[in-house]
């Protein structure tokens, strides 16, 4: 069987419905695409539920969507040091994967939502073919005139990688041992590895409930039972939660590259989202430069402009700094643990948030290169041009909770 539209989009995580409802949704007196959006079937194809968060200023497009939102965050040293900072006009959200799906499906008036396994895409001269098969085994084959794929590929070769690697708690505690205003996003509380760095991380929802992390900055994710007892280890001995239950888990690896992800895989096929480099190499966010992407290609079919490619994620003078502190990291030349600490407690968290989002200016970036280990960052740039272009360590692109 064959189908014909005027865009197709493979995957219905972020990016594919972001994509999809921004290419629905277009300015008044202008026409709607046809969209095709291909879904996995039900199975092991299909992502488990994940948790996003980003910050921004203001409501915005997915507020009523939100598990919760904070004013406050905190990044705490080693030794417990690290004062609350006050995020100003920006809050720091969550957003569920589920709440998400749920929300844009009320949205996606007019979609066409196929579930399929894509085996291949193919370029033309004049648009692409998706060749798909559907759960009960049937082959259907969608024509389209536009193609984005957000299925995540393996990542590109890199002059340095390390692997964001990270098990989550959903908890329930009997005392209230949550300040819900607040976020820990690092805690280095915890024991340090050999190799990278490893902290705590913990998303208030109330005074009882929260989502607590382990998250390790190394060479490959650990087996499940090392997670479970680093978690342990933080819940009794660093946060003293007392008596708690667990309620839900999440776990993930990301790879944490300078590999240069394409965002064009022909005349007619474009990536998006994790699979075009939305990914912040330094931090794993991702959910925040998706939008921007998704927000400038449905901006630019409705405006007509040929061909409509996903803008880069993120500025590339931010790219580069990330490369220097990976390797600087990988290296060892930087204590992550007191860079990081450091950073937080010298820079205004609003700027440093604006830098990772990639909309600050030179600069403020300036003023913030001027808080890390000048001279190793400084010896680290200068040996990266000469490095070689390598496989990557294992890890897939998704974004970081």
């Amino acid at each position: 069987m064959t189908r014909s539209s005027d865009i197709v989009v493979v995957g219905a995580g972020a990016a594919g419905l972001s994509l999809a409802w921004r290419l629905l949704d277009p300015p008044p007196g202008v026409r709607a695409p046809e969209v095709v959006l291909v879904d996995a079937p039900a199975g092991p194809l299909r992502p488990a539920e994940r948790t996003w968060c980003f910050w921004e200023a203001g409501a915005g497009d997915y507020e009523p969507l939100l598990s919760a939102s904070w004013r406050r965050l905190r990044v705490r040293a080693p030794d417990g040091g690290g004062r609350a900072h006050d995020l100003g006009e920006l809050r720091y959200k969550m957003l569920r994967s589920r709440a998400f799906e749920r929300g844009l499906r009320e949205r996606l008036t007019g979609l066409r939502r196929i579930e399929a396994v894509v085996e291949r895409i193919t370029d033309g001269p004049d648009g692409a073919e998706v060749v798909c098969r559907g759960a009960d085994g049937a082959a259907l084959t969608l024509r389209a005139r536009w193609v984005y794929d957000s299925r995540p590929p393996a990542p590109p070769p890199s002059r340095v990688s390390l692997v964001q690697h990270f098990r989550g708690w959903f908890v329930r505690c009997e005392r209230p041992a949550f300040d819900p205003g607040t976020v820990e996003l690092m805690d280095f509380r915890t024991p340090q590895p050999a190799y990278g760095l490893s902290f705590g991380y913990v998303l208030p929802l109330s005074p009882h409930e929260a989502l607590v992390e382990y998250t390790e900055f190394g060479r490959a994710p650990l087996p499940r039972a090392s997670y479970n007892w680093a978690l342990r280890h933080y819940a009794a001995r660093v946060l003293g939660l007392g008596p708690y239950r667990v309620t839900g888990t999440e776990q993930g690896a990301i790879a944490m590259t300078d590999g240069r992800y394409a965002r064009r895989a022909g005349r007619h096929v474009f990536r998006i989202g994790a699979a075009g480099g939305a990914v912040r190499p330094s931090t794993g966010y991702a959910f925040a430069a998706i939008q921007r992407q998704c927000r400038a290609v449905a901006d630019a079919v409705h405006t007509g402009r040929r061909p409509p490619v996903p803008p880069p994620a993120h500025p590339a003078r931010g790219l580069a700094m990330d490369a220097v502190l990976l390797r600087g990291l990988h290296t060892g030349r930087v204590d992550g643990p007191a860079f990081f600490s450091r950073l937080f407690d010298e820079v205004p968290a609003g700027r440093l948030l604006r830098f990772l989002d990639g909309t600050s200016r030179p600069g403020e970036e300036f003023a913030i290169g001027l808080r890390t280990p000048v001279a190793a960052m400084l010896r680290t740039a200068a040996e990266l041009p000469l490095l070689p272009r390598r496989a990557p360590l294992t890890g897939s692109p998704s974004p970081r909770p």
